[in-house]
């Protein structure tokens, strides 16, 4: 059943095996015999295509892992004496293969690494805790390209949450023993959120080219940027004045749609941080993106207005308040539009009269009327709990 599948498939194989092979070098059309990792490379080549933007590859790559399973039962027990069989085992495993299969197999013959084994089935079982104590000292540059790659990209998963500087390490492994595959495709979505939540603006930069350059049409790009928006808003890495430029960069490359909502979250959360500079940047680019009004507008303009009204341009920037259209904005932003007008206006009315009364001599403590003062605390404490409400909500 499978053979035909082969034949069609393998020449298309032949030229990924370098990224993945086993110790061995990736038979010829002619001498293939069908051995178990054979299939297993026929799988990752067809799994390669879905990376690229194979949607036909995507349709089918499911039936070829009931195939190749298949395949495996059927199998002789005496080819799982080969070490290159026993390792197939697992990364078909790993590439999405059925442990229901994988436990069928006459387990006394296959030659493999009992942990690596017992971890992969556990990690494909959904038994976390037991996959990571049996996969965690395992150094993927140890083991054959194909086969460390995949365990990298587990590892990766592993401990995203627990050990992020681990995790980023085996998704680096992962990208390096498997270029141009659908696992360092997946390597790069798992550890652009990562290396988001570390903050490190270089290397997210560097990963998010990487992705653009080599897998922009992968069938699982959705994912990727996905990932990318919630690491770029949930830390601080837009929020430099200094680095927006090459932030521009990088939102060039996705849709119009998505690139206007991460501009408004980034101008948000720049506002509520204090980073007017970067506020009043994105909401310009928003202003761009958006259509005459619509409530997109009215919030770029809003935050535009802000960075203006606290800033350089205050009298451009309370009339641009002023202006908005308030049933258009977010129930949540009309506190703050509020708080926002009131406290320009107070500051300028500060300074209003501080200039009418300079000849005055000033007053003594003993008489000092503080009623104004007090109101303008309760409101700047108003509004600061405003903010901090608003931080925890920075997802696009």
């Amino acid at each position: 059943m499978i053979k035909p599948l082969l034949r069609a498939v393998l020449p298309m194989m032949l030229s990924f095996t370098t990224a993945y092979a086993f110790a061995d070098p990736a038979p010829s059309p002619a001498s293939t015999s069908g051995e178990p990792y054979e299939l297993v490379r026929t799988l990752q080549a067809v799994q390669d295509g879905i990376a690229r933007g194979d949607t036909a590859a995507h349709g089918s790559h499911i039936a070829l892992i009931r195939q190749v399973g298949e395949k495996f039962l059927a199998a002789d027990a005496g080819v799982w004496s080969n070490a290159q069989n026993g390792q197939a085992v697992i990364v078909y495993l790993l590439s999405g293969g059925g442990p229901q299969v994988v436990r069928k197999l006459p387990r006394d013959k296959l030659n493999v690494d009992e942990r690596l084994f017992n971890g992969a089935l556990a990690y494909v079982e959904g038994r976390q805790d037991e996959a990571r104590e049996l996969l965690k000292d395992v150094k993927p540059r140890t083991l054959p390209s194909g086969l460390g790659g995949q365990v990298a990209l587990v590892q990766g998963a592993l401990f995203a949450r627990s050990e992020a500087s681990l995790a980023i390490e085996r998704l680096d492994d992962a990208r390096l023993l498997l270029p141009g595959t659908l696992v360092e495709e997946a390597a790069l979505r798992r550890e652009i959120l990562l290396v988001g939540q570390a903050e490190d603006f270089d290397k997210f930069e560097f990963l998010t080219l990487a992705y653009i350059r080599h897998y922009r049409n992968s069938v699982y790009a959705g994912d990727f940027w996905q990932r990318f928006s919630s690491g770029l808003t949930q830390s601080s890495l837009a929020l430099d004045e200094r680095r927006f430029a090459r932030i521009v960069t990088l939102l060039e490359q996705i849709d119009r749609a998505s690139r206007l909502k991460l501009y408004l979250v980034i101008a948000r959360t720049a506002m509520v941080n204090g980073r007017l500079a970067v506020s009043r940047l994105a909401g310009e680019r928003a202003l761009t993106l958006s259509a005459d009004a619509s409530p997109e507008r009215e919030r770029a303009h809003f935050f535009r207005g802000v960075s203006r009204a606290l800033t350089d341009e205050y009298d451009g920037g309370v009339a641009e308040l002023k202006a908005l259209d308030r049933s258009k904005l977010p129930e949540r932003d009309v506190p703050l539009l509020n708080a926002t007008l009131q406290l320009a206006l107070d500051v300028r009315k500060s300074f209003a009269g501080g200039s009418a009364v300079a000849d005055k001599p000033p007053v003594t403590p003993a008489r000092l009327d503080l009623a104004s003062s007090t109101a303008t605390l309760a409101r700047a404490q108003t509004e600061l709990g405003e903010l901090e409400r608003l931080t925890r909500d920075r997802r696009p």
